[in-house]
């Protein structure tokens, strides 16, 4: 976890909320001085939290917090530098969704974020990883969400930076819903007073409990899918291939996580990890894993559902072929049947042309056994016919 450090005086004058005497735990703040009474008094703990962005656009949402609860709401960016440089022992919650390049330098300038880490925040399509910059973490996090109605997986990309005293929010996407996270740690001023680090566990979390729907619905699919192979659906191949590639952006989601907790808990001893955030980091970790092996059992399931579905599509087409052959070979035999009696009926009837030619001079007209001649001709070269085409089993 991000550890505390003594840093120079930047020049907008900071460090008096980022110089720091001793070691300091990566969880716990600094006890700070009392903070100097201001005209306003805070809002309560309770206030409704503003909404995070949920629209295309560069929109910011930003809260100042002082031992769990909300001192205020700046309206820009500006006004949020100040007022923590004002407040000390106070920490900053800055949710940005599709920021500008200007915005995001205006932030790196402020916090000292690192180039490397603003870079992959201005565009998306990154891996998940976790990345420790100093005092800074840098988290990148891939949302997902299940709708119903075409029945797919919506990914959303997520990037965290978490220092001694803020956090900051980059969303690509419409998931997840980072507004229901921040009023449910301002609903929990016991959690959110740990500071940053507690609410990159709210983050974590909200991410990881999004993919239970995810999992359920792909479960569903999954299930209507097996049927629609043994009912000979055709349009069923094309519903694998298009899941199967979601399965394989989900694992692409889910697997780097179980790796990125697994460094943050190798962390506890080194950064004085609350005990409670621990517990809490622990049971995500649990959840991942848990949907990470289930992201993969799909994959082998709609593995081993294509190679069925291929192997019913092969003996569909088979058996098709072996009745179109049939079928063939049948006609076959009836052309064999109706050629060979065209062929027994034609050598009569050649005989009956030849003696039918009304000519003078055919000698055999006037024969006494012509007639008879002819009529046993005929049937010597039927019966020889016939019993030619029996033994070719023709007829």
């Amino acid at each position: 976890m991000p550890q505390r450090r003594a840093r120079p005086t930047s020049k907008n004058g900071r460090n008096g909320r980022n110089g720091r005497n001793g070691r300091l735990s990566g969880w716990r703040r600094a006890p700070a001085p009392p903070p100097t009474p201001t005209p306003e008094p805070p809002p309560s703990a309770t206030a409704a939290p503003p909404s995070e962005p949920s629209e295309a656009g560069s929109v910011v949402q930003a809260a100042l917090y002082r031992d769990g609860v909300r001192v205020s709401a700046p309206d820009t960016l500006a006004d949020t530098f100040r007022e923590l440089r004002e407040q000390p022992s106070g920490m900053a919650w800055i949710g940005l969704a599709r920021p500008t390049e200007a915005e995001l330098l205006s932030l790196a300038a402020e916090f000292d974020l690192h180039p490397l880490a603003v870079e992959d925040a201005m565009e998306a399509h990154q891996r998940p990883k976790l990345e420790r910059y100093g005092d800074t973490l840098f988290v990148v996090l891939s949302a997902a969400r299940y709708l119903d109605t075409p029945e797919e997986v919506d990914f959303g990309e997520l990037h965290v930076f978490v220092g001694p005293d803020f956090v900051i929010t980059v969303r690509h996407g419409a998931a997840p819903d980072l507004s229901a996270v921040r009023q449910r740690m301002e609903e929990t001023p016991e959690l959110l007073k740990l500071g940053p680090e507690a609410v990159l566990y709210a983050i974590l979390d909200a991410v990881v409990d999004g993919y239970a729907p995810v999992v359920a619905g792909v479960q569903t699919d999954i299930d209507e899918i097996e049927t629609e192979v043994f009912r000979g659906d055709p349009a069923v191949s094309r519903r694998i291939y298009e899941l199967s590639r979601e399965m394989v952006e989900f694992q692409r989601a889910t697997r780097p996580l179980v790796g990125m907790l697994h460094s943050l808990m190798a962390g506890f001893a080194k950064y004085g990890t609350d005990e409670e955030l621990q517990r809490y980091l622990r049971d995500v970790a649990d959840h991942v894993t848990h949907t990470s092996e289930r992201v993969d059992g799909f994959r082998q399931a709609l593995t081993d559902i294509l190679t069925v579905n291929a192997t019913l599509v092969t003996q569909q087409q088979n058996a098709e072929m072996r009745a179109l052959a049939e079928a063939g070979f049948e006609q076959n035999e009836e052309i064999k049947k109706i050629s060979s009696w065209a062929a027994i009926l034609f050598a009569p009837t050649l005989v009956g042309t030849i003696y039918g030619m009304n000519f003078d001079r055919m000698p055999e007209l006037h024969w006494v056994l012509g007639y008879p001649f002819a009529i046993v001709l005929m049937a010597v070269v039927c019966t020889s016919l016939y019993v030619i085409f029996k033994r070719k089993d023709w007829l």
